[in-house]
């Protein structure tokens, strides 16, 4: 607005509220730290208008006014809201938090948050964009976001800055998938080597029979298997499940063979992990190029082991239901659901007249 709410333009219609005569939009203006302020009401209607006017004055009755809090740079902010919220978080998304928030400190650490406008956001938007991929673009928009919301209910801004900027659209991910006789391969080669790889072939057999997350087998124990009922829990240790809810799972045939074989082999300690090793990317890697094989990760394993239930017939629920997701086999159909129709075909060679 290049003139203000007092010119021959606008009409005075009440306390620190005005009215556009050429469109009948309403403005308010009002004074902070002896400052004016003015926001256009975004409305012709004049009861919509007043009560805008008055959340526009609570909201700006909650911003700090003194000098240390007009200096705060977006770095403390981020810290104080990081602080805030670490105990609500998992220790993952903490880490995934503090990931952006260094990339974004680069850009505006040392800029005190009120300083910062819609245009910073979207020049920072345009640029970093095109960098990195739709997923980590869309991961660092959400923290500047949250952080900016956070100085808005701290009372340090009025609105929030990088609101306006969009979602990346997200491309549908590949999912590669090792065939039984791929994975198969991949074990029998890791079993040849010497003792070092024999750890990660036991996470990457343990992924694949049982269907958890890495971080669910890393936290899974011996205590988790009731033998005896013929199930065992997913917990997800002192991190949780990445619902936050246990779950029971029929203990498989396969899985129930596996561990059989680990505890005879190497017996476990009580409350000791079963699987020695947290992660086994070297050796997916090793045992892949040595087969001339795509690049699988510890995630394709959990992909194998949903493929296989598919390829007998078994419905998405049920499969839902061992991998831990809550909507009723959605996700299960959504992602995998080619795989029932690719098998059913296969199936469907098979008939003779």
């Amino acid at each position: 607005m290049k003139n203000a709410p007092s010119s021959p333009e606008y009409t005075r219609v009440a306390e620190c509220l005005y009215r556009s005569d050429a469109s009948g939009i309403y403005y308010a203006l009002l004074k902070k730290g002896g400052k004016q302020i003015r926001r256009s009401l975004k409305t012709t209607d004049r009861k919509l208008a007043e009560r805008r006017l008055a959340d526009f004055r609570e909201q700006l009755g909650r911003l700090e006014s003194r000098r240390d809090s007009s200096r705060m740079t977006f770095d403390e902010v981020a810290t104080r809201w990081l602080n805030t919220w670490r105990g609500h978080l998992k220790a993952s998304s903490v880490r995934d938090r503090e990931v952006n928030l260094r990339q974004l400190s680069t850009v505006f650490g040392a800029s005190p948050v009120r300083g910062i406008t819609r245009a910073h956001c979207e020049a920072w938007a345009e640029r970093r964009s095109p960098q990195v991929s739709a997923s980590t673009f869309n991961k660092e928009r959400g923290t500047l976001q949250t952080v900016l919301d956070f100085a808005v209910r701290e009372g340090l801004i009025l609105d929030n800055p990088a609101k306006t900027i969009v979602r990346r659209r997200m491309g549908k991910a590949v999912i590669i998938i090792p065939s039984r006789e791929q994975f198969a391969a991949m074990v029998t080669a890791l079993r040849a080597m010497d003792v070092r790889y024999q750890p990660a072939a036991d996470l990457i057999e343990l992924l694949a029979y049982s269907g958890m997350r890495k971080a669910e087998a890393n936290a899974f124990e011996l205590a988790d298997v009731d033998f005896e009922r013929g199930a065992f829990t997913v917990t997800g240790g002192e991190v949780g499940t990445k619902n936050h809810e246990a779950r029971i799972v029929p203990l498989f045939p396969v899985l129930r063979d596996f561990l059989e074989r680990l505890q005879a082999e190497h017996p476990r300690p009580a409350g000791a992990p079963l699987v020695s090793i947290a992660d086994a990317k070297n050796a997916l890697d090793t045992a892949c190029k040595l087969n001339g094989f795509p690049h699988f990760t510890h995630h394709s394993m959990r992909h194998y082991f949903v493929s296989n239930p598919i390829e007998k017939g078994i419905d998405f629920k049920t499969i839902a239901a061992w991998v831990g997701h809550k909507d009723g086999g959605l996700l299960v159909a959504k992602t995998y659901g080619h795989l029932r129709d690719t098998h059913s075909f296969e199936m469907a060679k098979r008939m003779t007249v």
